[in-house]
């Protein structure tokens, strides 16, 4: 699937929708409109954008249903206004709560709201999936939550890419510059952003979600950024958990977009025949 295809069903409607968050910053989203009063929204992950292959893909495969979707960047990332910054969950759940007021303040339902984590080649790290799951622990107003190969444990994955050493680093200079395999800087994490992942506590956030809230974790056996283990946690810890593991997938689901979509969509598509 391709953002192209959705130029096939003449009823859907893209156009670009700015939205203002709680700080004062823009957020900028694309609107696949389909002229349902159902909304999905979609969360992309971390150092990406709505223009993300997943998030394009799950966007057109939900139009071409007849469900409106939209993709937005977070603050700091591709068009939406504000500065980039590690970790960030809590903020960037506020960026959700802002889209989803806009959009109830204009007649829509959001139906669902899905989020993709997406790690990088040397940390890695979890925005989408993590923020749906967040969301829905403090706010109860949503009822169908999709995480997408999100981290269970804010801890994991840091010391094994970037040391054992990395406190005694951070406290030397106050921040760590990550780079890629040139040697570029790719971004900076600062003590007060790793203090915020290393305190954001997903295991009790999820004891949080409401039991009446459907949740869908799905992950791919072969993701090599966050471990399928993660998947299982979830399971073990949300009340209204369905799990799904996607045989042979790589954390970006390569080779494996058709199936994604078909299991997301199969969700959510009960999920409305629900509410």
């Amino acid at each position: 699937m391709s953002q192209s295809q959705s130029c096939q069903n003449p009823e859907v409607k893209q156009h670009k929708v700015v939205i203002p968050n709680k700080y004062g910053e823009k957020l900028v989203g694309i609107l696949h409109d389909t002229g349902s009063t159902e909304i999905v929204v979609a969360c992309h992950g971390f150092r990406s954008t709505k223009e993300d292959t997943t998030m394009v893909n799950l966007a057109v495969a939900l139009a071409n249903e007849g469900i409106s979707a939209f993709r937005f960047d977070f603050a700091g990332n591709g068009e939406s206004e504000g500065s980039f910054s590690f970790a960030n969950y809590w903020r960037e759940a506020d960026d959700l709560r802002a889209v989803i007021q806009h959009f109830c303040g204009a007649n829509r339902v959001i139906s669902a709201i899905l989020g993709h984590s997406k790690g990088t080649l040397l940390i890695n790290v979890t925005v989408g999936g993590d923020v749906v799951l967040l969301y829905a622990s403090k706010y109860h107003d949503i009822h169908n939550v999709v995480n997408i190969s999100g981290r269970c444990d804010l801890k994991g994955g840091i010391e094994e890419r970037l040391g054992k050493d990395i406190m005694e680093r951070i406290e030397k200079d106050g921040f760590i510059d990550v780079k890629n395999n040139t040697g570029s800087v790719e971004y900076r994490i600062t003590k007060e952003s790793l203090m915020d992942r290393l305190n954001t506590n997903m295991h009790e956030a999820c004891l949080q979600i409401n039991k009446e809230c459907r949740v869908l974790t799905v992950h791919g056996s072969a993701d090599q950024s966050i471990p399928v283990q993660d998947a299982h946690e979830f399971a073990k810890i949300i009340p209204n958990h369905k799990l799904h593991i996607v045989e042979g997938a790589d954390h970006e689901y390569t080779k494996h977009q058709t199936e994604l979509a078909a299991v997301v969509l199969n969700f959510i598509k009960e999920g409305l025949k629900q509410n």
